[in-house]
C-alpha cells in the first residue's frame, strides 16, 4: 500500500482502518444522542437523527478532503489516503441518512410531492439571505451519490481514468454547496454563533493544508544551465523510493534504486495514484494503490500490459540531483544515472 504497506488491494491494514471508521461512526453517533438527550431533550428523534448525521458527514468531509494535502506533507498519513474511497461511501451514506430524514421532516405533511416541495416551498431564489439552502444540499448529495457509485474501478476502466478524476474532482464543488448550504441554514434556523465559527475554521484549515503542500511540492527548485533544476540531495531520496517534485505543470517521481536514478510521471494511468509514494519492487515502480508496475529507466509497463508514463532526463553533479522537466515521450526508455554507493 505503502513504503511501510505491502502493495495488494486488500490486507489486514485495510481491515483495521475500516473497523476504526465504523466504530468512529457509530460512537460518535452515540455521544451526539447522549449529550443532545442532556442538554436538549425537547428534541424530537427525527431532528436529532438529522442534525446528528448533519455534523457528522460534515466532518468526515472535511477529513476526506484534508488527507491528500496531509499526506502530501507528512507520509505517515498515507494509509488514510489509500483507504479515503471508503471514507467517501461512509460519508456519501450518512448524509443520504441526513437527506432523508430531512426531506420527511420538512416536505412530506403536505399535498405536493417532497421532492417538488423541496424545490418550490422556498421560492427566495433572488434573494441570498432567504435563499432556499436546502436545495443547495440536494445538488450536493447529488454529487456525493455520483462519485461513492463510481468508486469501484469497474467504472474506473469503463469510465477512462481523465473522466473519472473529473468527476471526483467535483467533490470541490459539492464543498462549496455545502459550505453554502450550511451558512445559510444557519442565517435562516439557527442562531448559534459555534455553527459558523467551527465551519469557518474547517473552511480554513482545508486551504491552509492545500496552500501548504503545493508550495512543498515545488519548494527549493532552481534552474540552472541547459534547462534542468535543482530538485534534491542524493540523500534525501531513501533506496527503492522516490523524492516526488511538481515542476512546471508536471508531477514528476525520481526514483533511486539498485545504485541508479530515473524520472517518470508520477501519475499512475490505472486510477492517476501516486507512483512516487510506491516503492521499486523487483525492478518495478509499484504504484501503492493498486499494484500497478512500471520500469524506473522507461516508464513503460511489462508485458502483458501495455501502460506507459513519461520520463524525464537527470543530472546527478556531486550529491545534488537535477531534472529537466520537459516530458519525453510515453515510454521513451532513457540510460540511468549511475552513482556510487
Amino acid at each position: 500500500m505503502s513504503v511501510n504497506y505491502a502493495g495488494i488491494l486488500w490486507n489486514k491494514q485495510k481491515k483495521i482502518y475500516d473497523t476504526i471508521l465504523f466504530v468512529f461512526v457509530l460512537g460518535y453517533l452515540a455521544l451526539y444522542v447522549v449529550f443532545t438527550g442532556l442538554f436538549n431533550p425537547e428534541l424530537t428523534a427525527e431532528t436529532m437523527i438529522i442534525r446528528a448525521t448533519a455534523t457528522l458527514a460534515l466532518l468526515l468531509l472535511h477529513v476526506i478532503l484534508g488527507i491528500g494535502p496531509l499526506a502530501r506533507l507528512n507520509s505517515k498519513f498515507l494509509p488514510l489516503l489509500y483507504n479515503r474511497r471508503h471514507l467517501g461511501v461512509t460519508m456519501f451514506f450518512v448524509a443520504l441518512v441526513h437527506g432523508i430524514f430531512s426531506i420527511l421532516q420538512f416536505h412530506s405533511l403536505g399535498s405536493k410531492n417532497p421532492l417538488i416541495s423541496l424545490f418550490t416551498s422556498n421560492g427566495s431564489y433572488n434573494s441570498l439571505v432567504e435563499f432556499p439552502f436546502q436545495v443547495l444540499g440536494f445538488f450536493a448529495l447529488i454529487i456525493f451519490f455520483l462519485m461513492a457509485a463510481t468508486s469501484h474501478d469497474f467504472w474506473l476502466k469503463n469510465l477512462s481514468p481523465k473522466v473519472w478524476k473529473a468527476l471526483h474532482m467535483m467533490v470541490y464543488l459539492a464543498y462549496a454547496l455545502i459550505i453554502m448550504h450550511v451558512m445559510l441554514g444557519v442565517v435562516q434556523l439557527e442562531s448559534s454563533p459555534f455553527i459558523y465559527g467551527a465551519l469557518m475554521m474547517g473552511l480554513m484549515v482545508i486551504i491552509a493544508l492545500h496552500f501548504a503542500s503545493s508550495i512543498r511540492s515545488g519548494r527549493g527548485l532552481h534552474l540552472t544551465s541547459q534547462g534542468y533544476y535543482y530538485a534534491c540531495n542524493l540523500d534525501d531520496i531513501k533506496d527503492d523510493c522516490a523524492k516526488v517534485i511538481t515542476l512546471n505543470g508536471e508531477n514528476i517521481a525520481i526514483f533511486k534504486y539498485d545504485g541508479k536514478l530515473s524520472a517518470i510521471n508520477n501519475i499512475c494511468k490505472h486510477q492517476n495514484g501516486p507512483l512516487g509514494e510506491g516503492k521499486v519492487i523487483d525492478g518495478c515502480v509499484t504504484c501503492p494503490w493498486h499494484g500497478y508496475q512500471y520500469e524506473p529507466h522507461n516508464g513503460t509497463s511489462p508485458p502483458p500490459f501495455t501502460e506507459k508514463v513519461s520520463t524525464y532526463l537527470l543530472r546527478l553533479d556531486g550529491e545534488k540531483v537535477f531534472v529537466d522537466p520537459t516530458p519525453q515521450p510515453e515510454g521513451t526508455a532513457l540510460e540511468p544515472i549511475i552513482f556510487e554507493a
